[in-house]
């Protein structure tokens, strides 16, 4: 089999800090303004978010670009519904910080996709699956961080929205049954810019160093 040798790009020190300046503005955004996003633009990242690293070469994400204001106004009941009653898990001044916290963008954001995992896609022929099938949804997963940053370095902000009943939305956006709803992720241009989570402004929760414990055996 003939391959074709290429020399490695050379990741510089400048390039690094760049990059790291990206994952450090890369937010969670729910206030969009109404501005366009420009259809060759969106098609780009969406092109870039195909280089992300799926099971088996599966590929296994859908998109469902949601423009119809129907749709969307169902997409957004099923959020409020779902948001009333996480509400109600939390209590005093705790319930008046969650009823404050503004969780998702529909209302606004000129984009707005559905993400699903085919489990029914034949592309990767299972190579990778037999043991850990959830890899599918793992790569639909990373397709989504590929596609933030892509985003994130572009201009655009993405807000993924979870506080939804899967089964509602995937039955709102008629897909078929083999597709597992991943995300639902509201597309377009901040309304203001923040390089610290919207959660730690807003006093619900700080970032920890949770996430750098590594446990050594």
């Amino acid at each position: 089999m003939s391959q074709n040798l290429l020399s490695p790009p050379q990741f510089d020190a400048d390039f690094r800090a760049q990059f790291e300046t990206l994952l450090n503005w890369r937010r969670d955004v729910r206030r969009f303004t109404i501005q366009p996003v420009p259809p060759d633009l969106i098609g780009h990242l969406l092109d870039l978010a195909q280089l992300s690293p799926s099971v088996g070469n599966s590929q296994p994400w859908r998109w469902v670009q949601v423009d119809s204001a129907a749709k969307r106004a169902e997409v957004r009941a099923n959020f409020l519904k779902c948001n009333e009653a996480a509400q109600q898990k939390h209590h005093d001044e705790r319930a008046q910080l969650y009823a404050s916290l503004k969780l998702e963008g529909i209302d606004r954001a000129p984009l707005q996709f559905g993400i699903f995992c085919d489990h029914a896609t034949p592309q990767g022929d299972g190579l990778g699956q037999q043991t850990m099938p959830e890899t599918l949804d793992y790569s639909t997963v990373a397709m989504i961080t590929t596609f933030w940053l892509a985003a994130r370095a572009a201009g655009l902000g993405v807000g993924w929205v979870s506080i939804i009943d899967p089964a509602a939305i995937t039955a709102i956006l008629e897909v078929p049954p083999s597709w597992k709803l991943i995300a639902y992720l509201c597309v377009g241009w901040p309304e203001e810019e923040h390089n610290i989570p919207e959660l730690v402004r807003y006093n619900w929760q700080s970032r920890t160093d949770m996430g750098r414990r590594v446990k050594v055996i």
